[in-house]
């Protein structure tokens, strides 16, 4: 014991069974990653929100000139409604990305 240093064991021979163990429970936690959605979360949170930001401004664009537009031709008033629209589904869009970033996070 003098050779190895005060109050250590000296050098074992690895467990097979062990090793063999450590194997299984890293891979049924991996399983278990992949079952219930966790298994790259730190990157899919940003992605996710991301794809929030980019939806948010698309469908605030998108919605309010499509509705803009159908309410134009029921109503017959181009392109009053149309740009009156647009620019409340941009703005609602900005609003909801505001919302996200000012949220505090988990």
């Amino acid at each position: 014991m003098a050779e190895d240093g005060p109050g250590q064991d000296p050098k074992l021979q690895e467990d097979p069974r062990l090793t063999s163990l450590d194997q299984r429970l890293k891979q049924a936690q991996a399983d278990e990653a992949v079952r219930t959605g966790q298994a790259r979360q730190g990157a899919d949170r940003n992605e996710q929100l991301g794809n929030r930001v980019l939806s948010y401004l698309i469908g605030g664009l998108a919605g309010g000139a499509l509705i803009g537009w159908v309410l134009d031709r029921l109503f017959g008033t181009s392109p009053l409604l149309l740009i009156s629209l647009l620019i409340l589904g941009t703005i609602g869009g900005f609003w909801n990305i505001i919302k996200i970033s000012t949220r505090r996070p988990d």
